[in-house]
């Protein structure tokens, strides 16, 4: 008797630790619960290609898509280009961002976790020379002091790609300068540059200020070149995948209601950056950029830009497409 009371005080000792297994098991999933979020942040760029941003945002889209989902607050944190934008990222400062698909090539080819659910715009950049310099090919770009953003970037990559298959050392023939928007377009009216490659509205200020002409559109440079994309890290995409997908409706609704009322975008964004609307609608005019939303029209460009990127050196092996893009909301959001 002895013997089987002990069996039966070892067997409910057993239940008790299993049972308390079990609902160290439960933990987790309740955690995942927690992870609920009630802040997103959104990183962006004062310029003529983000536009879809800065509608959605000054237009309360993003309050009215993701307050069902108990998001309190959007914060939208500005960036001069894409470099600094991706560094953010990757230190988790941000969830989601409007940012050069180039940069984040070299993001995610550097341990950046996340990845394109749309794209933004295609083309959109030009490159600007002094007034009085003359210009009949790439060769006489030659001696010259070219202002653009930093390295790995659109700007940078397309403009070193293209000067080297134009016959020039983008280290030797000419001195490529980086700057943020803000700097290059006071070097130029400096004095302190020959030329700018750079995205608009920054090209249509130089040249309204009778300073320099466009000379060339980045269409000219690669045709339908993938410029910016929408990303969202793997973190958000995993733990709070109904937040990314608002977020996506949100940015093709504002892409919907720019293409119909760009005088009211171009307010938007002047609201929200200080540029001159005027400068805007005069962008819209004169550059070559493409709103485009659907991932598949820009996979190949952005893989070529992976290809770029390490003939340059800035990534050791290129990306593929399942690293770089999560076309899964898309397809559930268009279909």
């Amino acid at each position: 008797m002895r013997q089987e009371k002990n069996v039966t005080k070892a067997t409910s000792w057993i239940v008790l630790a299993f049972s308390l297994a079990l609902l160290m098991v439960a933990l987790p999933v309740a955690a995942e619960d927690a992870k609920a979020k009630d802040v997103v942040t959104i990183g962006y760029q004062p310029s003529t290609h983000q536009i879809a941003f800065t509608t959605a945002y000054q237009k309360g889209y993003y309050n009215e898509t993701l307050s069902p989902l108990g998001v309190k607050e959007v914060k939208a944190y500005s960036f001069p280009t894409g470099a600094p934008e991706i560094q953010a990222l990757l230190a988790g400062d941000i969830d989601v961002a409007y940012v050069g698909s180039a940069p984040f090539v070299t993001g995610v080819a550097n341990g950046l976790h996340a990845k394109i659910i749309a794209a933004v715009n295609t083309q959109g950049s030009d490159l600007v020379l002094k007034k009085d310099l003359p210009y009949t090919s790439p060769a006489d770009l030659k001696g010259l002091k070219i202002a653009t953003f930093p390295a790995g970037t659109i700007q940078d990559t397309l403009l070193r790609d293209w000067l080297k298959k134009n016959g020039l050392d983008a280290d030797k023939d000419v001195e490529i300068v980086p700057l943020g928007p803000g700097d290059a377009i006071t070097a130029f009216l400096a004095g302190k540059v020959d030329a700018a490659f750079l995205p608009h509205p920054s090209p249509v200020t130089i040249e309204d200020s009778g300073a320099g002409k466009i000379i060339v559109h980045s269409g000219e440079i690669e045709a339908d070149h993938s410029c910016c994309v929408l990303v969202a890290t793997d973190d958000v995409i995993k733990n709070n995948p109904e937040i990314v997908e608002q977020v996506l409706k949100a940015h093709l609704k504002a892409t919907e209601y720019n293409a119909a009322n760009q005088e009211e975008a171009a307010k938007h964004l002047s609201e929200l950056t200080g540029l001159d609307p005027s400068i805007i609608q005069k962008s819209f005019d004169e550059w070559d950029g493409q709103f485009v939303s659907d991932p598949a029209k820009i996979t190949t460009s952005v893989e070529n830009f992976a290809n770029v990127q390490k003939d340059l050196g800035y990534i050791k092996n290129p990306v593929s497409e399942k690293e770089l893009f999560d076309t899964g909301f898309w397809d559930k959001v268009k279909a």
